[in-house]
């Protein structure tokens, strides 16, 4: 008699309610996040579909590699895949999928993909001894199918870039807990500090979300330029975190010990630009009564952060230039040349060899500061990010407000997977810090985003919908920069004469550069 396999009758969709479900009351069982508690349940459950997939296919005790194979491939279209085994190298077996047993979901719920990784990575374990797992290519991620490979050799499995997880004997080992750049460069950072901050209290070091390839990559980078003394230039959108890239680069560098000094170059006005950073002599200029000390003088030895450099007025720029070739600079109204040791690392919001083919930025500083460039995408190219900030937000907030923990409800998870985020990390931070002081319970069921929660209602029943309101609104949001840019230039950064011809007041034309980070200085110096 043959024994029938309880997967066949499971929906896809009953499957990811249950497994939803499990992982949710799992996370409060062990007061772990929700990713880690996803791999934990995954492992768990492998022994058991392993059993299950066994009896259906009436496999040996000791499987070989195309045994696995068809065991795996079993498995997952059990509940909807479209797996299928495709030829691999010795020590490697391969599977591609072209549906994903969770549907159009996934894509809001990217760490679901870690099932798959640790069910398989569990399986192979048992079998063989040792697994690593590669997920290569992910429909979660808007890949066009699934790739995925399992190495149960060792040797070969060595050198083999973007590992996932890794599993030995009968135990998975999550890569986020032990292999992990973000928690490796956490780590060096929380050394690197001084034990205490101001008033005595421990110090913290920032926390680096990296779930994303891509932002892995980027602290790949951090700690191979962190410990020379290249120039760094950061670009990326308004909020994306490019200020703790440059923390990072600090922390992790011989300066770690010395000042680590910010600045946003767009919030200085334009008188003060070279006081700021070079100093100045007293009686200077008017109401300079006593020396000032610049940001150069007082970053000696350590690093200098330059935010929003594509706003440094021209004059400024040649100055930033000599002090970056020569170490030296003189102070406002002073004659002598003063020597500095500071690392310098900039950011900008906008493409700045952009702006060196419109003249806006020296093309000599912006090959000076482009030495080892780094980009930092936006969420929403990144959504594996989006679920791990919200995570690491919620507790921060709770420790912050000293209140007890809460999470989000499906239907807000929807509305914050839904929503493109345009300002991006410090933007998430914001809503979900009113939505968890203005929430009396444990559970947020709403973030405060109507439109897109709507987007999100409109996706579980019409997915297109959804997609054409979101790709409305950016090229939107595209065409009204760059009426902004090009009236900028034609009226030479004059928000007066901007205010006319648009028709509207001067401060709603300081609201608008101000909400796509075009300041107005640049221009006034053509």
């Amino acid at each position: 008699m043959t024994t029938k396999d309880p997967l066949a009758d499971l929906s896809p969709l009953s499957f990811l309610q249950m497994f939803v479900t499990q992982t949710v009351k799992l996370s409060g069982q062990v007061g772990g996040r929700s990713v880690d508690a996803i791999e934990y349940l995954g492992l768990t459950a492998s022994s058991c579909l392993e059993l299950h997939a066994r009896q259906h296919l009436d496999l040996p005790e000791r499987l070989d590699h195309e045994e696995y194979g068809r065991l795996i491939v079993h498995i997952k279209n059990a509940i909807g895949g479209e797996f299928r085994a495709v030829s691999a190298p010795p020590g490697v077996v391969r599977v591609e999928n072209l549906r994903c047993p969770f549907g159009a979901r996934v894509q809001d719920a990217p760490e679901l993909c870690r099932t798959t990784a640790s069910v398989f990575g569990g399986i192979a374990a048992r079998n063989f001894g040792y697994a690593k797992v590669e997920l290569k290519k992910r429909i979660a991620l808007r890949d066009e199918g699934c790739e995925v490979c399992i190495y149960t050799d060792r040797k070969v499995a060595e050198g083999q870039a973007g590992d996932e997880y890794v599993s030995e004997g009968k135990e998975v080992v999550s890569h986020q807990a032990l292999r992990d750049i973000s928690v490796r460069v956490a780590e060096r950072m929380a050394r690197a500090l001084c034990p205490t901050g101001p008033a005595g209290r421990p110090r913290k070091a920032p926390v680096i979300v990296a779930e994303s390839r891509s932002m892995r990559e980027i602290l790949k980078a951090v700690e191979l330029v962190a410990p020379t003394r290249s120039s760094v230039l950061i670009s990326g959108e308004t909020g994306v975190g490019k200020e703790i890239i440059a923390r990072a680069l600090h922390a992790l560098s011989p300066r770690a010990a010395r000042p680590f000094l910010a600045v946003n170059c767009g919030a200085v006005p334009q008188e003060l630009i070279e006081t700021t950073l070079f100093g100045h002599e007293k009686g200077a200029f008017t109401g300079a009564q006593n020396m000032h000390h610049g940001l150069f003088e007082r970053a000696h030895q350590g690093t200098l952060f330059l935010d929003e450099i594509d706003s440094l007025p021209l004059l400024a720029q040649a100055k930033l230039l000599r002090v970056l070739q020569e170490g030296e600079f003189e102070r406002v109204g002073g004659r002598e040349a003063r020597q500095v040791d500071v690392r310098v690392v900039a950011a900008a919001n906008r493409p700045v060899a952009s702006l060196v083919a419109a003249g806006f930025f020296r093309s000599d500083l912006y090959y000076r500061l482009n030495v080892v460039p780094i980009s930092v995408p936006p969420l929403r190219e990144r959504p594996e990010d989006v679920t791990g900030l919200v995570h690491h937000l919620l507790a921060a907030l709770a420790l912050r407000h000293e209140s007890p923990g809460k999470a989000l409800s499906g239907r807000a998870w929807a509305q914050v997977m839904a929503y493109p985020w345009p300002g991006n990390v410090r933007e998430l931070e914001n809503v979900l810090e009113r939505a968890f002081l203005f929430t009396p319970g444990s559970l947020i069921d709403d973030v405060g985003l109507r439109d897109e929660s709507h987007d999100a209602g409109d996706r579980e029943g019409s997915g297109g919908r959804a997609v054409l309101r979101v790709a409305k609104r950016r090229a939107m949001q595209s065409i009204e920069t760059r009426v902004l840019q090009d009236a900028l230039e034609r009226h030479h950064g004059n928000v007066t004469a901007m205010a006319r011809e648009m028709g509207i007041t001067r401060r709603a034309v300081h609201q608008k550069l101000k909400r796509y980070s075009l300041p107005a200085a640049p221009y006034r110096n053509v």
